[in-house]
C-alpha cells in the first residue's frame, strides 16, 4: 500500500459514514470535506475529483455488502436471502442507494470521472451469488444466469423503493422472487 493508502482509506470511510448519516443533500466537495474534517484539496489529491470520490464510495459500500453476503449462513438459503434483503432495504442505506443509481446512470452515459464505476459493477457480484445458486444444485451456467437475474431483480426493486418509498410492496415482490428461486 502506498503512503497515501491509509490516509485515503480513512477519508473514504469517513465520507461513507458522513453520507450514511446525512445523505447526499446539497453535496459539494467543500461541504463534504468540511463534514469529514479535511480540505477539498485533500479529497482531490486522494480521489481526483468529486466523481472519483463518489465512485469509490459506491465501490466500498458494494464491497461491504458482498462481504455481508459471504458471511451469511446458507443452511436456509431463503432466510439468508431475506436477511440480506432486510439489510439492503435498511433506511440508513437509502442515500447510498440513490448515489449508486445516479452514478450508475452517469457512468452508463459516459460522463467523465464516473465510467470506472462500470468496471465490476455486475461481474463482482456474479461469482458470490452464483456460488449460492450452485449450492442449491444448479449447474454453473444456470447458476450464473440465476445470479445475474437475482442481481437485476434486487437492483430493480431497490430502484422501485427509492422511487416509490413503498417498502411493503417491494418486500412482497422480493419474497415472491425468493420463493421462486430457492425452492
Amino acid at each position: 500500500m502506498s503512503e497515501q493508502g491509509p490516509a485515503r482509506e480513512r477519508l473514504l470511510t469517513a465520507v461513507v459514514d458522513h453520507l450514511a448519516e446525512r445523505g447526499l443533500g446539497d453535496l459539494s466537495l467543500r461541504r463534504l470535506a468540511e463534514g469529514v474534517g479535511t480540505s477539498h484539496r485533500m479529497l482531490i489529491y486522494h480521489f481526483g475529483s468529486m466523481e472519483g470520490l463518489l465512485v469509490e464510495v459506491v465501490r466500498l459500500v458494494e464491497a461491504r455488502q458482498r462481504a455481508l453476503l459471504a458471511s451469511l449462513p446458507l443452511d436456509d438459503p431463503a432466510e439468508a436471502a431475506r436477511a440480506f434483503w432486510r439489510t439492503l432495504t435498511d433506511p440508513s442505506l437509502r442515500a447510498h442507494e440513490r448515489l449508486f443509481f445516479e452514478l450508475y446512470a452517469q457512468a452508463a452515459q459516459g460522463r467523465p470521472g464516473t465510467t470506472p464505476l462500470l468496471d465490476g459493477i455486475v461481474t463482482d457480484w456474479l461469482a458470490p451469488v452464483a456460488a449460492i445458486q450452485r449450492s442449491l444444485g444448479h449447474p454453473p451456467d444456470v447458476a450464473e444466469a440465476r445470479a445475474r437475474l437475482g442481481l437485476a431483480v434486487a437492483r430493480g426493486l431497490l430502484l422501485d423503493l427509492i422511487a416509490t418509498g413503498d417498502l411493503p410492496a417491494v418486500n412482497a415482490a422480493m419474497d415472491q422472487f425468493i420463493a421462486l428461486t430457492t425452492t
